[in-house]
């Protein structure tokens, strides 16, 4: 999946896949996360918010479950 870099302190680059609504993310430290069953509307809110990384732990980290890819 391509990732696109994003300008976040803790997140280094978000990628999508609207097929399978599978929101990939890098973060900063070099881990990456999957996180299943994330709507497109809400892949678009988090690249347009103002804070990505707040938005990010409000929206998807504390309501979707994770998978560790690496």
């Amino acid at each position: 999946m391509e990732r696109k870099k994003v300008n976040s302190s803790n997140i280094r680059a978000i990628g999508y896949d609207s097929g399978g609504r599978l929101l990939e993310v890098e973060f900063s430290n070099g881990s990456v996360m999957q996180f299943s069953n994330v709507s497109s509307e809400l892949h678009r809110r988090l690249m347009n918010a103002p804070s990505i990384g707040s938005f990010f732990k409000d929206n998807i980290e504390e309501e979707f479950t994770g998978r560790r890819v690496k």
